[in-house]
């Protein structure tokens, strides 16, 4: 599938599906949540997940702000469509049985941040091989990969991308608000490759 490229002055990898003005404020809860639970296999079945690691979250309004969001606690290579929450601006879940992750407070934070239609958080082996390698240096050089040409402005593989890496927290509101931060700080980075 390849991903169209994004207005120019940003760097991001959005498609037409996840921008904030492509999903509409009465979004379908149910068509939201199938879409997340086939990513969220496919996810798993790439070994971008592992286990019950991860979570996911789309909008599905912006006013009021509502979230569809993977419930804590589900493995995800057998994610269903009733493993999903609504939940609001304050991680309340208003739809669906169980809790939202821990981490619901970032994918707030990056929705409220930078308009983002979705929130895919991934925990590969490597990603945190890279991250554990790299957190001295505060984040990561990407560059002479063919890839790179897939963010808004890069047309040679001869391109040079930094991406931060923040320390990890148990404690989600300081996290959400260093992630916030970063991406206001960072506008170039909203390209959804940010770990923490």
């Amino acid at each position: 599938m390849k991903t169209p490229k994004a207005k120019a002055g940003s760097r991001s990898f959005r498609s037409p599906q996840t921008t904030p003005s492509a999903i509409p404020k009465t979004a379908n809860f149910s068509k939201i949540a199938i879409d997340l639970a086939e990513i969220g296999k496919g996810f798993y079945a790439r070994g971008w997940v592992l286990g019950t690691s991860g979570n996911f979250s789309a909008v599905v309004s912006r006013e009021p702000l509502r979230l569809a969001i993977t419930s804590t606690g589900v493995d995800k290579g057998i994610l269903t469509p009733a493993h999903f929450l609504e939940m609001d601006n304050a991680a309340n879940v208003v739809r669906g049985d169980g809790r939202p992750s821990a981490e619901a407070l970032l994918h707030l934070a990056i929705v409220r941040g930078v308009g983002a239609g979705a929130v895919l958080h991934t925990h590969s082996v490597w990603s945190t091989v890279l991250s554990g390698s790299h957190a001295s240096q505060g984040g990561i050089a990407l560059e002479g990969f063919e890839m790179l040409k897939g963010l808004e402005g890069v047309r040679t593989h001869k391109h040079r991308e930094w991406l931060p890496i923040l320390e990890n927290s148990q404690d989600m509101i300081e996290l959400g608000e260093r992630v916030s931060r970063t991406l206001r700080e960072s506008p170039g980075i909203h390209s959804g490759a940010g770990r923490t």
